[in-house]
Protein backbone atom coordinates (compact mmCIF):
# COMPACT_ATOMS: atom_id res chain seq x y z
CA UNK A 1 0.00 0.00 0.00
CA UNK A 2 1.08 3.69 -0.90
CA UNK A 3 2.41 5.37 1.80
CA UNK A 4 0.62 8.87 2.33
CA UNK A 5 2.27 12.02 1.23
CA UNK A 6 1.99 14.95 3.65
CA UNK A 7 3.39 18.05 4.18
CA UNK A 8 2.93 20.16 7.58
CA UNK A 9 1.71 23.70 7.80
CA UNK A 10 5.14 25.39 8.53
CA UNK A 11 6.45 24.13 5.15
CA UNK A 12 3.50 24.81 3.74
CA UNK A 13 3.00 28.27 4.50
CA UNK A 14 6.28 29.63 2.98
CA UNK A 15 6.98 27.17 0.26
CA UNK A 16 6.20 29.23 -3.03
CA UNK A 17 3.20 27.29 -5.01
CA UNK A 18 2.00 28.38 -8.41
CA UNK A 19 -1.31 30.61 -8.45
CA UNK A 20 -4.07 28.98 -10.55
CA UNK A 21 -4.10 31.29 -13.68
CA UNK A 22 -7.13 32.37 -16.07
CA UNK A 23 -7.46 31.17 -19.85
CA UNK A 24 -9.78 34.25 -19.72
CA UNK A 25 -8.59 37.17 -17.33
CA UNK A 26 -10.99 37.05 -13.79
CA UNK A 27 -13.52 34.40 -15.88
CA UNK A 28 -12.33 31.38 -16.87
CA UNK A 29 -9.97 29.42 -14.51
CA UNK A 30 -7.39 26.98 -15.22
CA UNK A 31 -8.56 23.81 -13.73
CA UNK A 32 -12.74 22.29 -14.04
CA UNK A 33 -15.39 24.35 -15.28
CA UNK A 34 -19.07 23.29 -15.93
CA UNK A 35 -21.07 25.69 -18.43
CA UNK A 36 -24.86 24.49 -18.19
CA UNK A 37 -27.79 25.93 -20.17
CA UNK A 38 -31.10 24.65 -21.39
CA UNK A 39 -31.23 23.44 -25.04
CA UNK A 40 -30.83 26.03 -27.91
CA UNK A 41 -29.98 29.04 -25.40
CA UNK A 42 -26.79 29.07 -27.06
CA UNK A 43 -23.67 27.33 -25.21
CA UNK A 44 -22.33 26.02 -28.32
CA UNK A 45 -22.55 29.13 -30.34
CA UNK A 46 -20.76 30.66 -27.20
CA UNK A 47 -18.10 28.35 -26.78
CA UNK A 48 -17.03 28.62 -30.28
CA UNK A 49 -16.32 32.06 -29.78
CA UNK A 50 -14.70 31.23 -26.67
CA UNK A 51 -12.32 29.43 -28.49
CA UNK A 52 -11.60 31.33 -31.14
CA UNK A 53 -10.98 34.07 -28.88
CA UNK A 54 -8.49 32.08 -26.92
CA UNK A 55 -6.89 30.19 -29.94
CA UNK A 56 -5.92 34.12 -31.44
CA UNK A 57 -5.08 35.29 -28.55
CA UNK A 58 -7.92 38.19 -28.26
CA UNK A 59 -9.86 39.81 -25.85
CA UNK A 60 -13.22 37.99 -25.39
CA UNK A 61 -15.62 41.02 -24.77
CA UNK A 62 -13.38 43.28 -22.89
CA UNK A 63 -11.24 40.39 -20.61
CA UNK A 64 -7.64 39.35 -21.96
CA UNK A 65 -7.20 35.68 -23.26
CA UNK A 66 -4.01 33.49 -22.75
CA UNK A 67 -3.11 32.52 -26.25
CA UNK A 68 -2.63 28.70 -26.74
CA UNK A 69 -4.21 25.10 -28.89
CA UNK A 70 -7.56 25.23 -28.27
CA UNK A 71 -9.26 21.62 -28.25
CA UNK A 72 -13.34 21.62 -29.00
CA UNK A 73 -14.95 18.42 -29.06
CA UNK A 74 -18.28 19.57 -30.60
CA UNK A 75 -19.87 15.81 -30.08
CA UNK A 76 -23.17 17.01 -31.04
CA UNK A 77 -22.37 18.37 -34.09
CA UNK A 78 -20.86 17.72 -37.85
CA UNK A 79 -18.06 19.33 -39.08
CA UNK A 80 -20.02 20.84 -41.85
CA UNK A 81 -22.73 22.45 -38.90
CA UNK A 82 -18.87 23.63 -37.25
CA UNK A 83 -17.79 25.22 -40.64
CA UNK A 84 -21.23 27.17 -40.68
CA UNK A 85 -20.89 28.68 -37.62
CA UNK A 86 -17.39 29.87 -37.81
CA UNK A 87 -18.44 31.33 -41.67
CA UNK A 88 -21.13 33.65 -39.32
CA UNK A 89 -18.41 34.74 -36.47
CA UNK A 90 -15.33 35.31 -38.55
CA UNK A 91 -13.28 35.46 -41.51
CA UNK A 92 -10.19 34.74 -40.60
CA UNK A 93 -10.03 31.33 -37.83
CA UNK A 94 -6.67 29.98 -36.20
CA UNK A 95 -4.34 27.00 -36.99
CA UNK A 96 -4.79 26.47 -33.68
CA UNK A 97 -8.07 25.80 -32.94
CA UNK A 98 -8.81 22.17 -33.57
CA UNK A 99 -12.08 20.49 -33.63
CA UNK A 100 -13.66 16.34 -32.97
CA UNK A 101 -16.94 15.26 -33.36
CA UNK A 102 -16.26 12.02 -32.11
CA UNK A 103 -14.66 10.80 -29.09
CA UNK A 104 -14.08 7.93 -26.45
CA UNK A 105 -16.03 7.75 -23.15
CA UNK A 106 -14.85 8.09 -19.77
CA UNK A 107 -14.93 4.84 -18.83
CA UNK A 108 -13.30 3.69 -22.31
CA UNK A 109 -10.41 5.85 -23.00
CA UNK A 110 -11.32 9.47 -23.66
CA UNK A 111 -8.56 10.59 -20.69
CA UNK A 112 -6.21 8.63 -22.87
CA UNK A 113 -7.36 10.33 -26.01
CA UNK A 114 -6.58 13.49 -24.32
CA UNK A 115 -3.57 12.77 -23.27
CA UNK A 116 -2.20 11.76 -26.56
CA UNK A 117 -3.23 15.07 -28.21
CA UNK A 118 -1.71 16.93 -25.88
CA UNK A 119 1.28 14.94 -26.71
CA UNK A 120 1.10 16.54 -30.22
CA UNK A 121 -0.37 20.05 -28.93
CA UNK A 122 1.45 20.87 -25.85
CA UNK A 123 1.06 24.38 -25.78
CA UNK A 124 -2.40 24.12 -25.30
CA UNK A 125 -4.71 25.98 -22.96
CA UNK A 126 -8.48 25.35 -23.46
CA UNK A 127 -10.30 21.81 -24.40
CA UNK A 128 -14.18 21.82 -24.05
CA UNK A 129 -16.08 19.01 -23.90
CA UNK A 130 -19.19 19.74 -25.46
CA UNK A 131 -21.83 17.83 -23.82
CA UNK A 132 -21.03 15.64 -20.97
CA UNK A 133 -23.86 13.39 -21.48
CA UNK A 134 -21.63 12.06 -24.62
CA UNK A 135 -18.80 10.74 -22.68
CA UNK A 136 -20.12 10.28 -18.97
CA UNK A 137 -19.90 6.90 -18.11
CA UNK A 138 -23.38 4.63 -18.21
CA UNK A 139 -24.14 3.10 -14.79
CA UNK A 140 -26.75 1.84 -12.25
CA UNK A 141 -24.34 2.74 -9.41
CA UNK A 142 -25.56 5.92 -6.80
CA UNK A 143 -26.35 8.76 -9.08
CA UNK A 144 -24.36 10.96 -6.85
CA UNK A 145 -21.11 8.34 -6.99
CA UNK A 146 -21.53 8.30 -10.62
CA UNK A 147 -21.44 12.08 -11.46
CA UNK A 148 -18.72 12.69 -9.01
CA UNK A 149 -16.59 10.34 -10.40
CA UNK A 150 -17.21 11.18 -14.02
CA UNK A 151 -16.39 14.89 -13.01
CA UNK A 152 -13.62 14.16 -11.32
CA UNK A 153 -11.53 12.07 -14.02
CA UNK A 154 -12.01 15.27 -16.14
CA UNK A 155 -10.33 17.74 -12.85
CA UNK A 156 -7.88 15.26 -12.19
CA UNK A 157 -6.57 15.70 -15.99
CA UNK A 158 -7.04 19.29 -16.08
CA UNK A 159 -5.24 20.01 -12.61
CA UNK A 160 -2.21 17.85 -13.83
CA UNK A 161 -1.50 19.61 -17.16
CA UNK A 162 -2.87 23.16 -15.28
CA UNK A 163 -5.22 23.91 -18.13
CA UNK A 164 -8.87 24.99 -18.98
CA UNK A 165 -11.55 22.28 -19.12
CA UNK A 166 -14.77 23.06 -19.86
CA UNK A 167 -17.65 20.91 -19.82
CA UNK A 168 -20.79 21.74 -21.40
CA UNK A 169 -23.90 20.15 -19.81
CA UNK A 170 -27.39 20.90 -19.69
CA UNK A 171 -30.01 22.36 -16.60
CA UNK A 172 -33.74 21.01 -15.43
CA UNK A 173 -36.62 22.62 -16.45
CA UNK A 174 -37.73 24.14 -13.71
CA UNK A 175 -38.29 27.34 -11.36
CA UNK A 176 -35.56 27.32 -8.15
CA UNK A 177 -33.93 30.50 -6.50
CA UNK A 178 -30.66 28.87 -6.69
CA UNK A 179 -29.07 27.97 -10.27
CA UNK A 180 -27.13 25.81 -9.16
CA UNK A 181 -29.95 23.52 -8.60
CA UNK A 182 -30.78 23.70 -11.87
CA UNK A 183 -28.09 21.50 -13.15
CA UNK A 184 -29.13 18.68 -14.17
CA UNK A 185 -27.56 15.52 -12.12
CA UNK A 186 -26.72 15.90 -8.40
CA UNK A 187 -24.60 18.24 -6.61
CA UNK A 188 -21.89 15.22 -7.23
CA UNK A 189 -21.30 17.71 -10.22
CA UNK A 190 -21.02 21.24 -9.12
CA UNK A 191 -19.52 19.96 -5.82
CA UNK A 192 -16.13 18.63 -7.61
CA UNK A 193 -15.85 21.78 -10.48
CA UNK A 194 -13.97 24.55 -9.51
CA UNK A 195 -16.22 27.17 -11.52
CA UNK A 196 -20.02 26.59 -12.74
CA UNK A 197 -21.66 28.83 -15.00
CA UNK A 198 -25.47 29.00 -15.91
CA UNK A 199 -26.92 30.56 -18.76
CA UNK A 200 -29.79 32.04 -18.73
CA UNK A 201 -32.46 34.12 -20.97
CA UNK A 202 -33.16 37.39 -18.61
Amino acid sequence: MQKLQTVNAETLLYEPLEKPSFVVDSLIPTGLSLFCGSQKIGKSWLMLKLCLCVSQGIPLWDMTTMEGDVLYLCLEDTFCRIQDRLFRLTDEASGRLHFAVASCKLSDGLIVQLEDYLKDYPDSRLIVIDTLQKVRTASKDNAYASDYGDISLIKDFADRHSLAVIVVHHIRKQNDSDVFNKVSGTTGLTGSADATFVLEKE
